[in-house]
């Protein structure tokens, strides 16, 4: 569990974000006590927060909010609940990381993709004189 929520926090970490992570209800542990790790961490405070508590109840508030940038939903394991947040980040267009399949292999290459989803790419034009 503990290498699944930091392959998760990281790649949001490294590209500038901040992070909301809602806990496991039925097995918190891992959450709260890399919460507590990172409250005594150099890491600023405010750039991972922690939610506990039904997924249900705190999740699509947090996908409807309009400050929130983009949501991944790995560890949604209900199917209509995943489509109700992607319904929910939509309304301001998030963007959405929604795993292919369930059951991730953590121990596999993550590549570049989890990170790149969560980026806003601009394309700055600069004038030229002639």
């Amino acid at each position: 569990a503990l290498l699944g929520l930091v392959s998760v926090i990281a790649p949001a970490i490294v590209s500038g974000n901040t992070v909301v992570v809602a806990a496991s209800p039925v097995e918190p542990l891992a959450a709260i006590t890399l919460a507590e790790v990172l409250a005594t961490s150099d890491l600023p405070g405010g750039v991972v927060n922690l939610l506990t508590g039904k997924i249900s109840e705190t999740v699509p508030t947090l996908a409807a909010h309009m400050d929130v940038n983009a949501i991944d939903l790995t560890g949604v394991a209900d199917a209509g609940l995943a489509a109700e947040l992607e319904i929910k980040a939509a309304e301001n267009l998030k963007r959405v990381l929604r795993p292919a399949t369930a059951d991730h292999d953590w121990f596999a290459d993550p590549g570049v993709t989890r990170m790149t989803t969560l980026l806003e790419t601009k394309t700055v034009w600069h004038p030229k004189g002639v």
